[in-house]
């Protein structure tokens, strides 16, 4: 290799760098974004008295959002859906309860959601276009509701919420 060779190997892989950096940057930024966060389930199950809590703080009651449940479960999960109850605790101390099922797998059994390999990621639009109707602090249970003791083959669960387009 003579000089003019490493010369434009090193100007490839300087730009090299600086396109995955740019990428990197830009996928990290999610404007949109005002909550998204995720609870570990135990290895040995998610029992039927486990809550899993999250804290959203609103600022802005005129603005639309999206509530998504985000779920991960892997091979062992035995069912095609899962009921949830998701208890929401509004800034004046109301609380509502809402059962949820949210759909897995298809008809044939095949996982939905993105994922290599046995886990799976699951982003599922609740709500679109959501009002909060007061500023604060609102606070969010899951809960699952399948009627097994111990649930196995989830992995975590958790919420999004973001600006809705």
């Amino acid at each position: 290799m003579n000089r003019t060779d490493v010369n434009v190997l090193s100007q490839i892989a300087k730009k090299i760098v600086i396109l995955i950096f740019f990428i990197t940057i830009y996928i990290a930024c999610d404007p949109g974004r005002i909550y998204d966060q995720s609870k570990s389930i135990s290895d040995s199950g998610w029992h039927k008295d486990s809550v899993a809590g999250f804290i959203v703080e609103v600022d802005d009651t005129l603005q639309a959002y999206s509530f998504y449940i985000t779920i991960r479960n892997n091979d062992n999960y035995p069912f095609r859906n899962f009921y949830m109850f998701l208890n929401t605790k509004l800034p004046n101390g109301n609380i509502t309860r809402d059962t949820i099922e949210l759909i897995l797998a298809d008809n044939e059994g095949k996982w939905l959601g993105k994922g290599f390999g046995s886990v799976k990621d699951n982003q599922i639009p609740i709500r679109k276009n959501l009002l909060f109707p007061l500023k604060g602090t609102y606070t969010f249970e899951i809960e699952q509701g399948m009627r097994e003791e111990k649930l196995e083959g989830l992995v975590d669960i958790g919420i999004r919420v973001e600006k809705a387009d």
